[in-house]
């Protein structure tokens, strides 16, 4: 099953909205369960919705689930165990006290990620592709500055600290993970992407809670705790967070990690202009040159075939 060359566009684009409503409901519950809980919500409840999703692609499409090989269960879990460090590296990253350096450098996902991508699955890497991500980089980093008033002065002389080599790491953390993730689907040669990406996220949002649930019920029990009875106000952060795997999952099935990583931060210009408009609040100069190389950037991501 050959998908149409523009399909990834709309759904990189709609998994980066339904991404922007998934963490705006794990902001809700972030102050109730902690930031662990509220990671472990988005496994735990988006796992049902990953499920009826599997199942609809398997009676629509009438797709044979696939046969898991060795190549197929080590990408998933090299993908899922990468995801969870790289989460748990962010979060140490904001115990540091000159933290916003650290979270700058983790934007280096986008580089990494284009990187590993070309490394482990040979996804080629073109002179559009490079500028594209290029512009995405900088536009974020203009956005959220570790220092609004020298910016790039901060991140060149800080490069060598604590905070940023954890944001380096949780960047390339972020990064392997998405790799694993199209490793996987790429794994199951004859199976149509539909039914890989399906899969690979069923299995991989299984792993992901059977691990940090595992790890959280072992050393604070009082946070699954009140998982559980937060069901209410959970399950509308697991759908959202369902339905944005969903995508990426399909998107990455069918494009190279790069493509649609850099095409997934349309996610940063969503939340940023839809909290702008509430507040009312101006854009500040650094802010519209930020936006302004990041809409570059995704424009000329769409055009990288």
């Amino acid at each position: 099953m050959t998908p149409a060359a523009w399909l990834w566009i709309p759904i990189t684009i709609a998994a980066a909205f339904a991404q922007t409503l998934r963490n705006a409901a794990q902001r809700s519950l972030t102050a109730e369960l902690g930031t662990l809980g509220a990671t472990l919500v988005r496994f735990l409840y988006g796992l049902p919705f990953a499920l009826a999703w599997l199942l609809a692609v398997y009676s629509v499409g009438r797709y044979r689930l696939p046969e898991p090989n060795a190549a197929f269960a080590g990408w998933i879990l090299f993908g899922s165990v990468s995801q969870v460090i790289a989460t748990a590296l962010l979060l140490r990253v904001m115990k540091e006290r000159n933290f916003t350096l650290g979270v700058a450098y983790s934007k280096s996902e986008l580089i990494q990620v284009a990187l590993f991508g070309f490394l482990f699955l040979g996804d080629r890497v073109t002179t559009i592709t490079a500028i594209a991500v290029a512009f995405g980089t900088f536009g974020v980093l203009l956005l959220a500055p570790a220092d609004r008033e020298r910016p790039i002065r901060a991140l060149i002389v800080g490069w060598t600290t604590t905070p940023a080599l954890l944001g380096i790491a949780s960047g390339a953390m972020f990064a392997f993970s998405a790799v694993g993730y199209r490793g996987a689907a790429l794994a199951l040669p004859g199976t149509p992407f539909p039914m890989a990406a399906a899969f690979s996220l069923v299995l991989a949002q299984t792993i992901q809670t059977l691990l940090l649930g595992g790890w959280l019920l072992a050393r604070h029990p009082g946070v699954v705790s009140k998982v559980l009875r937060a069901w209410r106000a959970s399950l509308f952060a697991g759908f959202m967070g369902a339905a944005a795997s969903a995508g990426w999952f399909t998107a990455m099935a069918i494009e190279p990690v790069a493509h649609v990583r850099t095409l997934g931060l349309m996610e940063l210009l969503f939340s940023y202009v839809v909290s702008r408009r509430i507040f009312r609040e101006r854009f500040t100069r650094l802010e519209l040159a930020g936006i302004a190389l990041l809409t570059l950037g995704l424009i000329i991501v769409t055009l990288a075939r």
